[in-house]
């Protein structure tokens, strides 16, 4: 009997300690990778909002305004926004874009971050560029635009992205350019 309760716990011992040593060396290798990852974050979005309004300076204003799907915003010195916003298409989190918005309010530009939609489908949000032309001069949300032929949901995660900006800019106006 006693011989079959130390089998028992060998197996729950062993479980543990191999448990505790993959969690710390997970935490490890977060804290030694979490600063690169953070600076390449800020170059992508330096990158993108070079590509939006050309060599320009930017600052980066503090918090979202309560929108969860905002990671950044930027104000250029010429009063021009880069809005950074990732939000759901077909995939979650799919559509990650940058939303140029000039001084007078209205959209544009839009530069991809990233794009985690289906290849030959939902990438034609980006891959299309009159869909992408719909959105440039809107300064009003939601915005209304005709959806691409086989990316409805991807359409619609642009649809929510750039208007979720344009809420954002033109509910925030003046902290974001004073900010």
């Amino acid at each position: 009997m006693k011989n079959n309760s130390e089998n028992n716990i060998k197996p729950t011992l062993v479980l543990t300690v191999i448990c505790v040593i993959a969690s710390v060396l997970l935490v490890f290798a977060y804290e030694l990778t979490k600063d690169k990852i953070a600076q390449q974050k800020e170059q992508r979005f330096s990158t993108s909002v070079e590509s939006l309004f050309g060599k320009t300076d930017s600052r980066l204003i503090d918090g979202n305004f309560g929108n969860d799907d905002i990671e950044a915003i930027a104000v250029t010195t010429d009063g021009k926004t880069a809005v950074h916003v990732c939000t759901d298409g077909y995939s979650k989190d799919g559509i990650n874009i940058l939303v140029g918005i000039d001084e007078n309010g209205a959209v544009s530009g839009i530069e991809f971050v990233s794009l985690g939609e289906t290849p030959g489908l939902g990438s034609k949000v980006r891959d299309i560029p009159d869909f992408r032309r719909q959105f440039y001069g809107e300064s009003e949300y939601p915005v209304d635009v005709d959806a691409v032929s086989g990316a409805t949901f991807s359409s619609r995660g642009m649809q929510k992205a750039v208007s979720e900006a344009l809420e954002v800019y033109n509910t925030n106006k003046e902290a974001i350019l004073n900010g």
